[in-house]
């Protein structure tokens, strides 16, 4: 059965839009926690545009399932994630002007300083992820690396079914080199995990692939939540990706 890690950032966003002290992340990771959600993924952004360090702190005194911290493999960061101990990272590329994360980090292209950054990490007894695109060599060069997990990018699947139809060349392609590089990690040994633009419509499909771990959903989850309610929008996503 594939996990559902809620990622809770837009609720610190509506909170920042304000620089109020409402909506209380702390409250949403508990409402998902209660719905059924296996984790709770945040994303200390460098520029501090939503998640602030108090709030990955106040998350690991607080919950009870496990705390994913999205990071850039910036030493401030890895700092603060060595105190912190969540029990996972995923690291991800970062860029300043970006609404969201574009793409999946060039591992084989930075394999030296991350393989630091990922021996540092798991000594203080974190799991370690990588956040890439569906590549098998960036898959390789996780495993090079000795990450733990990598969780493999679907902004392009999510954009081709949408614009495209699954009858689409574009969508074929792509649902190719997910599975693909599926095939690569699991047979490397790497948890394997999925996310970015995963929705209500799109997500059944990818749950076939063999090996599956996990997805992390953001936006979508708490969109929905507006109309139905956080509890029900997680519910309803974590029946979802928990259909046979």
């Amino acid at each position: 059965m594939v996990k559902l890690g809620v990622n809770i950032d837009h609720i610190a966003t509506i909170r920042q839009a304000r620089k109020e002290d409402f909506p209380s992340v702390i409250k949403a990771a508990a409402i998902c926690e209660k719905s059924g959600a296996d984790g709770i993924t945040v994303h200390l952004r460098e520029d501090r545009r939503h998640i602030q360090d108090e709030d990955v702190y106040d998350l690991r005194k607080s919950l009870k399932i496990k705390l994913n911290l999205e990071m850039a493999a910036s030493e401030e960061i890895v700092k603060i994630a060595l105190d912190v101990k969540p029990d996972f990272v995923c690291m991800v590329p970062e860029k300043r002007q970006e609404l969201t994360t574009e793409g999946g980090l060039d591992v084989k292209a930075h394999k030296s300083k991350l393989a630091s950054i990922v021996a540092r990490l798991q000594k203080a007894g974190i799991i370690v992820s990588v956040f890439i695109d569906a590549n098998t060599e960036q898959v390789l060069a996780c495993s090079e690396i000795k990450a733990d997990s990598i969780e493999l990018h679907t902004g392009k699947y999510a954009k081709f079914f949408k614009e495209n139809g699954t009858d689409s060349s574009e969508f074929k392609e792509e649902m190719e080199r997910l599975s693909e590089a599926s095939r690569k990690a699991v047979k490397k040994g790497l948890i394997l995990n999925a996310g970015h633009g995963l929705d209500y419509d799109n997500v059944e499909r990818i749950c076939n692939i063999p090996g599956m771990n996990e997805f992390n959903i953001g936006f979508s989850i708490i969109a929905e939540s507006v109309f139905a309610g956080l509890e029900t929008a997680v519910r309803n996503m974590k029946e979802l990706i928990s259909k046979d």
